[in-house]
């Protein structure tokens, strides 16, 4: 049996030490509200340096991704009521700040790529408000297709890219091709604060009504880097929009910033783990990892892969041999309460409908952990327990008959 108790998918990669002497300042100066400053927190620093890594105009950095996703919501000036379209395939976190901003989430179906099918998208698309395209676990769906037809239609479209940082469409970075782009500094993403979130845009009437939005109270949004069109937008919305309070704060500034240099490295490494395991398991005729598409270049940290003709008894035997060689795979449709499983969003205010394409593609989606810091022989290694445990379930499928 191949032994893989030794590799630890799980721990994130440790704090660069470029970090260690303003987090030690910070500490001794308790200087952690981003408006303390008169000017150049560490919040605002970051900003700077994702929007100019990004090639964005303005970024905004907030308490998470989910937080990201409702002011990009809210600073859509959008009626109470109105239908937002999403992947059926996403994290519950995309629907519930939805349902937070008072708007109804119109779930489209995903194909076993894991991406949108646009057929469904055209089809809802007429009735729809806005739209969130969640490049799910790094899976970019057909980006020059969705904007064509949101363009034509007149409806803004918002990239939820907390798993895509590092991932380009046709040489663009995610997150930079909708209206606005949110991305997670969640611990299990590339870059780590452990929370914390961040929008980018290029539109400055946007990015006003979320800085304010976010808890920028009496005019501090002048210690944001400002142009004047955004000066004068921030000037025109002062004191006529509600505070959410949902600001970072300069520690957790100071632990992303201090990997932004790290990121290039983490992309280049998740990409070459990924495609090695890849390749590996699409040897199996029990394993399938669907192909990116052609414009798509992952920045992956996780890997995700389909089984291939086998049913639910054999899929749940397959995860309890891959995790009796001490490597944990989530089937995404029979993990308990699984929050990125439609059917357990009890809280969506209409009846999302069958949605048949997504639930059998959830139903044998496997999703596995794969950071960028394993070396290539835990990769190997890890490959070989996943081929070996569906080998012996399906072994004993073909023995028994069953």
């Amino acid at each position: 049996m191949t032994r893989t108790e030794q590799i630890d998918v799980y721990s994130a990669e440790p704090i660069p030490a470029a970090a260690r002497d303003e987090i030690e300042r910070l500490l001794q100066s308790a200087d952690l509200f981003r408006y303390t400053a008169k000017e150049n927190a560490p919040v605002t620093l970051l900003e700077r340096e994702f929007a100019q890594m990004l090639g964005a105009r303005y970024a905004l950095a907030v308490s998470s991704c989910s937080a990201a996703l409702f002011l990009s919501l809210e600073a859509l000036e959008l009626p109470k009521g109105s239908r937002v379209l999403i992947p059926a395939f996403t994290f519950a976190a995309v629907p519930s700040s939805i349902v937070h901003a008072g708007m109804v989430p119109v779930l489209v179906e995903c194909g076993a790529n894991y991406r949108i099918d646009m057929a469904d998208f055209a089809r809802k698309l007429p009735g729809a408000d806005a739209v969130i395209i969640s490049h799910m676990r790094g899976h970019t769906s057909d980006m020059d297709a969705i904007m064509a037809q949101c363009e034509a239609a007149g409806v803004p479209v918002i990239e939820d890219a907390a798993h895509s940082l590092g991932t380009t469409w046709a040489g663009r970075n995610i997150g930079t091709i909708g209206k606005v782009g949110c991305f997670s500094f969640q611990s299990y993403k590339l870059l780590n604060a452990g929370e914390g979130g961040i929008l980018v845009t290029d539109d400055a009437e946007i990015i006003a009504r979320a800085v304010i939005m976010s808890g920028a109270y009496e005019h501090a949004w002048r210690k944001h880097d400002r142009d004047e069109a955004l000066d004068a937008a921030l000037a025109r919305w002062q004191n006529r929009l509600p505070l959410y309070n949902l600001r970072l704060n300069n520690l957790s500034a100071t632990l992303i910033r201090a990997q932004l240099p790290e990121l290039p490295r983490r992309v280049r490494d998740g990409r070459r783990n990924h495609d090695l395991v890849a390749g590996l398991l699409n040897a199996s005729p029990w394993l399938d990892v669907p192909d990116p598409l052609a414009s798509e270049e992952r920045a992956p940290d996780s890997i995700q892969f389909n089984l291939v003709g086998m049913d639910g008894d054999e899929a749940r035997a397959f995860a309890a041999a891959a995790a009796a060689r001490h490597v944990a795979i989530q089937i995404f449709g029979l993990s308990t309460d699984n929050a990125r499983a439609f059917w357990n969003w009890q809280f969506l205010p209409e009846d999302p409908g069958p949605l048949p394409g997504t639930r059998a593609m959830l139903m044998s989606a496997c999703d596995m952990r794969l950071p960028a810091r394993l070396t290539e022989e835990e990769c190997r290694a890890i490959a070989a327990a996943v081929v070996e445990a569906v080998d012996e379930v399906m072994a004993e499928r073909r023995a028994y008959g069953t």
